[in-house]
């Protein structure tokens, strides 16, 4: 077998070491890699096959990782982590213990900042710039922002101070067109503009480098140099740049396919003085025909035959439909019945299901792009005139929207229904995406109606309610993947706001859970009462308010009580029902089963559930400890 170039590569000063005409070859090689590693170990395929060219030129023009790579949106960064001593272990990707799926300083110091969200680069390579100048480093820092994270607001806060602030950054904008679905608004369109004026571009590029040999670009001239290029593009095109607007020098679009010709146009730019962007067109999923053809099902496609392009998809003939699906045909139903009914979701269409309705009633669905907060606003704003908003989030993205919650919704107590999808642990996207915070932050918030259900049945009956029974702010929050019903169309019925049920009655000790973890303690139970061992089960269905007749029976017949919920412990289930019993007088000792005070790594979701304890075994154990006669194992004496 002949030897390839990347073998030869474990970091980038390996790189360096070639010459410009084997980059092709290297790139190649890195894309071929990447594809027969995710065939059998699934992650998120198509972002990173698009940016090969522009990671191998980037790791062969810069010094990294003295100078610093900003990835944004991290999925786009395999290519790099495959370069910086990570091609060995690249089989482990997104499992425990192994390697993240995202960027983290804590894998690699080739990992200049955390990246599993979206449009943070400019901002944090800013500060980077700045503190590098304030130090006296001359240290290069790249921004790579992409896949569709130009849309969110916080890369213009970032744009903003980038251009009233001196600094050095060179922004890299990666335009694939793509989020995970494509991209919308008018910044998409806005480069498609940019893109057709290539009369301009290259003409303006040309100049850029005579002016560079003749050695009239320096840093007294780098104001008359900008006026010249806007001037230039105002001559030609009759147009204005946006990042020119920004006083940012604009060099584009380039092909990001070409790998030399990236390299020659980096090593043109990269000492230049003052923020600079280089726009970049490339094609996500390039290489691989079935990723070019169909972006968004080839973003995170699970297993596949890299030969066929066919996806080794499960067998999911009478298998339980996911709760995102259940989200979104249950809102078509709704929608259906009352016209007020819309749907609003920040560039997930797809991932939360809401393209069904986007189907159904396009008039009345949106995706406003990468930005959670404007979502949670817009939604205020539609509710503030008589409609009735659902605004699926992921639970870990809507931390983002926080303070819209509560300015623009709560405070005004308006009728916004906010669904949080992949609430809880979601397993191997891991620390960034784990949406374990949404309880805690979102209970001390007046007005707001906080639920979420046992089962799909209670989800669609959560989401009747949400949009019939009342006008407040109505908080849904629902786990990633499969719940536990093959027969999930029931027909809906109000839950009665703050009413819980007990599923199980038993002695000694009671259990108290939120949400579909409690179906981990139902099999706990249902295995413990064959050891003879019987403990009462309630489901609170709602967080806030809480049931306080359910949990005065509690406090007067249970002297041990268990929560469990699928999020932290500090200031969640747990802590609400001890704020309770306390408040009421009542001393029973109580555990709290949950997320612990950590960030929590990647892995598969049993795997987590097993880590934190909120497993049925992890729930049995905690159980017997309360059992007139515990085994030493689960007092831990051995």
């Amino acid at each position: 077998m002949d030897e390839k170039l990347l073998d030869g590569i474990f970091y980038p000063e390996d790189l360096r070491k070639l010459k410009p005409e084997q980059l092709p070859c290297v790139c190649a090689e890195l894309r071929q890699y990447i594809i027969d590693v995710l065939s059998e170990h699934p992650g998120h395929l198509g972002a990173s096959l698009g940016t090969v060219e522009l990671t191998t030129a980037l790791h062969y023009v810069f010094n990294t990782p003295y100078d610093r790579i900003v990835w944004d949106v991290g999925h786009q960064a395999y290519g790099h982590k495959i370069l910086t001593g990570r091609r060995k272990d690249f089989h482990t990707l997104r499992t425990l213990k192994g390697i993240s799926g995202f960027p983290n300083p804590e894998e690699s110091e080739y990992d200049a900042f955390i990246a599993g969200h979206a449009s943070t680069s400019i901002s944090a390579a800013l500060g980077m710039s700045v503190a590098s100048t304030l130090k006296g480093e001359n240290r290069k820092v790249v921004a790579v922002i992409g896949d569709g994270a130009m849309t969110g607001g916080l890369a213009f806060e970032g744009l903003n101070n980038a251009s009233s602030t001196p600094n050095n950054i060179l922004i890299i904008l990666n335009d694939n067109d793509m989020a995970i679905d494509r991209s919308v608004g008018g910044m998409s369109h806005y480069l498609v503009d940019i893109t057709t004026s290539r009369v301009y571009n290259n003409m303006r590029y040309k100049m850029f480098r005579l002016l560079k040999r003749l050695k009239l670009i320096n840093d007294d001239r780098r104001g008359n140099i900008l006026r010249f290029n806007n001037s230039l593009k105002a001559l030609l095109t009759q147009e204005h740049n946006l990042f020119e607007g920004f006083s940012i020098r604009y060099f584009g679009p380039a092909d990001g396919h070409d790998v030399n010709y990236l390299v020659k146009v980096l090593k043109d730019i990269k000492d230049l003085q003052g923020p600079t962007l280089l726009h970049i067109k490339t094609k996500k999923g390039k290489g691989f025909r079935p990723a070019e053809e169909s972006a968004t099902e080839w973003h995170a496609p699970g297993r596949f035959n890299k030969d066929t392009g066919l996806r080794i998809l499960p067998d999911n003939l009478n298998q339980p439909q996911l709760y995102q699906d259940v989200f979104g045909h249950t809102l078509v139903e709704l929608a259906e019945t009352d016209e007020r009914i819309v749907g609003i979701t920040p560039a997930m269409p797809t991932g939360s299901s809401l393209s069904f309705m986007m189907k159904a009633f396009p008039d009345r669905a949106f995706d406003v792009g990468i930005a959670e907060g404007h979502a949670v606003t817009f939604a205020a704003g539609l509710a503030k005139e008589g409609m009735i908003p659902f605004c699926c989030i992921y639970s870990s993205f809507a931390q983002r929207a926080f303070d819209m919650l509560i300015h623009d919704v709560a405070i005004l107590n308006l009728h916004v229904v906010l669904c949080l999808d992949r609430a809880g642990l979601v397993g191997e996207d891991g620390v960034t995406h784990h949406g374990v915070f949404d309880l805690a932050c979102l209970r001390p918030v007046p007005n707001l109606i906080i639920s979420s259900p046992l089962n799909e049945h209670d989800l669609r009956n959560l989401m009747f309610t949400g949009c019939t029974a009342v006008s407040s702010p109505f908080v849904i929050r629902y786990p990633r993947g499969k719940g536990e019903q093959r027969d999930w169309r029931n027909a809906m019925e109000v839950m009665p706001v703050g009413k819980g049920r007990r599923l199980r009655d038993g002695e000694r000790v009671a259990v108290l859970s939120l949400g579909p973890i409690g179906n981990e303690v139902i099999k706990a139970l249902d295995s413990l009462e064959k050891e003879g061992i019987r403990a009462a089960h309630y489901d609170m269905i709602y967080l806030k308010p809480l049931d306080e007749e359910l949990l005065d029976e509690v406090g007067q017949r249970f002297p041990f009580i268990i929560t469990v919920e699928n999020g932290v412990t500090i200031g969640g289930l747990g802590t609400a029902v001890m704020e309770f019993m306390t408040g009421c007088g009542y001393a029973p000792e109580i555990v709290r089963i949950g997320v612990p005070d950590c960030f929590v790594e990647h892995g598969a979701i049993p795997e987590l559930y097993r880590l934190c304890g909120m497993d049925a075994e992890g729930i049995m154990r905690q159980i017997r400890n309360f059992s007139p006669n515990p085994s030493p194992q689960d007092r831990g004496e051995i």
